[in-house]
């Protein structure tokens, strides 16, 4: 799930330091700096978590190959898929075995993409290094494994660390509480080695989370109990307790839960968190889904951290992260496009509804989802799939007629967005019947992975 909507539309410079232009994985995995990723080559392949879970067919979720090169003869088509061995695993997010924050590390490589079943509580590790156009199985990590030693469930968020490790969140016990949610640690091969966080410093609820080193915090967030959400999206729910709007703040890389941010009524369901890639930043953004408000946090003169609501969903400029200013906007599908029965209400009561654009002849449909940004930030994908029950609760034409996902183009000189009228990757046209398309990842790493230590 995501409201990852913050573009940064300018990217001038990173602190006040000038950097060396270095090619990726020339010492370890990615970019010695955010500089240097930005400068790294131009994006050719994406990788999409493809669900058949929950949509009524018994077919097995898949891992996708997308051509993103436009000179390529199969631009825009998913040119491989990797079915799953398992039924019923509900792929949701990925990461990577290995990021910039292993940079110095020669002997590491990015190599493995990481694949938490959400549903399963499965993890699965895909290599992506043998053929980068078709990946293969390279691991499985069962839950009863994961289970009999840490007590985690429903596995979430992936990232690799400095140390080898890869640590996914996971948000509660087998039987979906989420007060047995905390943070699971594999080794480099991919073996439970138990949790992360000190004992008695679990936090009230699991989601996403994102560390930042040189700070020695990690902040993680809040969606709901599984035994809640798996169900489906009940509004009474929220007022039972059963879903969060907390930030947990952690030492890193002590896992010593060090506060506790309320964000209040206007903070609910913080999902997607993201530092600052310029890793000397004591700031961020999280997407609050229900209040539908980005978040600011940040760290005060005595050390302790905070929180302001900062912008409405749409994309700003961040530059000064203290004082965003909208910098374009564009619709790519929503409940109240032209011809649907639901209206917007403005402030003043008045009511509107917006001029969706069809692409390649598909009406846009469902709303926008999982995004990632190119490295450049000039290209921004988008899928359309949250979670497959709630697809049906709320866009059941998505589940009936499958995903779709587009390629948004950023002008990062003046501002503003314009859809690519030439990139559209129908997963309603799939071999096995339509699915739903999910998280995205490049072969090279991505704005949504890579941690600088």
């Amino acid at each position: 799930m995501a409201t990852e909507v913050v573009v940064q539309l300018q990217h001038a410079s990173i602190g006040d330091s000038k950097v060396a232009n270095h090619s990726c994985c020339k010492n370890g995995p990615g970019y010695a700096t955010p500089l240097d990723a930005m400068a790294g080559p131009k994006e050719s392949l994406i990788y999409v978590t493809c669900v058949y879970t929950g949509t009524g067919k018994e077919k097995p979720d898949f891992l996708g190959t997308v051509d993103v090169d436009p000179k390529s003869k199969t631009y825009s088509q998913v040119i491989h898929r990797l079915p799953m061995p398992n039924l019923g695993d509900e792929l949701h997010h990925s990461g990577w075995n290995a990021c910039s924050s292993c940079y110095g590390d020669s002997s590491t490589s990015r190599r493995f993409l990481v694949l938490p079943a959400l549903v399963s509580g499965r993890i699965y590790a895909v290599d992506t290094q043998k053929d980068p156009r078709a990946p293969t199985f390279h691991k499985v990590v069962e839950p009863a494994d994961i289970i009999s030693k840490t007590g985690l469930a429903y596995p979430h968020t992936a990232h690799c660390l400095a140390s080898g490790d890869i640590m996914v969140s996971c948000l509660g016990d087998k039987d979906g509480k989420a007060e047995g949610n905390g943070f699971l640690l594999l080794d480099s091969d991919f073996n439970v080695k138990g949790r992360w966080e000190k004992p008695g410093h679990s936090p009230l609820f699991g989601y996403d989370y994102w560390y930042q080193p040189r700070h020695k915090t990690m902040i993680s967030t809040s969606w709901g109990a599984p035994a809640a959400f798996t169900q489906g999206f009940n509004l009474q729910h929220v007022s039972d307790g059963l879903y969060g709007r907390h930030l947990h703040v952690y030492s890193w890389p002590e896992g010593e839960l060090k506060q506790t941010i309320d964000l209040g009524p206007n903070g609910l369901l913080p999902l997607e968190i993201r530092f600052l890639h310029d890793p000397t930043k004591d700031t961020g953004f999280v997407g609050c889904a229900l209040s539908s408000n980005m978040v600011r946090f940040f760290k005060t003169a005595d050390g302790s951290w905070s929180h302001e609501v900062a912008m409405s969903v749409k994309p700003y400029n961040i530059v000064d992260s203290t004082s965003p200013v909208l910098a374009g906007q564009v619709w790519v599908g929503g409940l109240f496009q032209k011809g649907s029965s639901v209206v917007a209400e403005n402030d003043d009561g008045t009511t509107y509804q917006v001029d969706v654009p069809q692409v390649k002849g598909h009406r846009l449909i469902g709303g926008p989802q999982m995004i990632q940004l190119s490295l450049d930030g000039k290209r921004l994908y988008v899928t359309n799939s949250l979670f497959s029950k709630w697809d049906k609760q709320f866009y059941p034409e998505v589940v009936e007629k499958g995903s779709h996902m587009l390629q948004i183009d950023v002008n990062i000189e003046n501002g503003g967005l314009s859809i690519n009228p030439n990139f559209y990757v129908d997963f309603g046209a799939e071999p096995d019947g339509p699915c739903l398309a999910h998280e995205m990842r490049y072969p090279g790493g991505d704005c949504t992975s890579d941690i600088w230590i």
